[in-house]
């Protein structure tokens, strides 16, 4: 994620990185060029102009298409902020219960602090197709490292040690059946949006309403020189017009695929590794 000053939106005017420009510079210099063409035939081979009013209505509707795209794409990165954030609040009370409960238990709350910061790394690489507890392996052992990366679900499995290591605790008498399944409600939420967020990966919009939007737009952008080169007296304003619209509609709708998956590695994501820093920040705090 770019951090910036929303107030100075002047030092941002110019900007490349994250501006999706480099996403879409193909589809608008295509759309361009093919405007040219078309104002070039116009001009010194025979008129093709046609009425604009029909590229006036269903610039309407498909304004309301890409505002219902962009909406329900930011609703995902919101949501999946949200679960995100509720990973942070129940890591923090985890560690908190641990710390206050096991307080004569020095190497168990040290092993389920380790387990959840590999469940924190494990569901951020998770959501990223990939295998891996991050920085924090070597603090895991051995047997149970190899265990855990040969598993299905990776974070899932260091939630389960965590719920095994406070059932240790209570065998051996350091807490209480209450305890336990207090301290292992805090496993049980993390489990729960963890799921939350592997929703929103695993389920894109619909494939029938990002198809029709798409073609939706091609067609109005490669046919609006028509209607625009009959409307100047200068006909070549049409390229500049065509330029225009057309990055502002394949804007918009790359905005939306930008954002509809937020737990990945580009620039409009969601910052998952500074969020997991500060996790791993926080515990290690609690336990010194």
């Amino acid at each position: 994620m770019i951090n910036y000053d929303p107030h100075r939106w002047m030092d941002h005017f110019f900007d490349i990185r994250g501006s999706l420009v480099k996403e879409i510079l193909g589809r608008v210099l295509l759309c361009t060029t093919w405007s040219a063409g078309v104002v070039y035939f116009h001009v010194y081979i025979h008129p093709i102009a046609i009425p604009s009013i029909v590229h006036t209505l269903v610039g309407l509707a498909l304004g309301l298409l890409l505002v219902f795209r962009t909406n329900a794409s930011y609703d995902r990165f919101w949501e999946g902020r949200k679960l995100w954030g509720g990973i942070v609040n129940e890591t923090r009370n985890l560690i908190r219960s641990s710390e206050a409960f096991l307080i004569n238990a020095p190497e168990i709350r040290h092993e389920i602090a380790s387990w959840m910061l590999a469940f924190v790394y494990g569901s951020m690489n998770a959501l990223r197709d990939k295998k891996s507890f991050g920085p924090i392996e070597n603090r895991l052992p051995p047997e149970k490292l190899k265990a855990a990366m040969e598993a299905p679900h990776p974070a899932l499995f260091a939630a389960k040690q965590i719920s095994l290591l406070l059932q240790k605790a209570k065998s051996e008498g350091h807490i209480t059946d209450y305890v336990q399944a207090t301290i292992d409600q805090n496993v049980q939420l993390l489990v729960d949006y963890i799921g939350g967020c592997e929703r929103i990966h695993k389920t894109p919009l619909p494939f029938a309403y990002v198809v029709h939007l798409r073609r939706a737009l091609v067609i109005y952008c490669f046919t609006l020189p028509f209607a625009l080169v009959g409307s100047f007296e200068w006909p070549w304003a049409t390229i500049l017009d065509t330029l225009f619209l057309a990055y502002i509609f394949f804007g918009i709708e790359e905005i939306g695929v930008e954002i509809e998956d937020p737990f990945g590695e580009d620039e409009n994501d969601l910052p998952l590794e500074t969020i997991c820093a500060s996790i791993e920040k926080n515990t290690m705090g609690l336990l010194s």
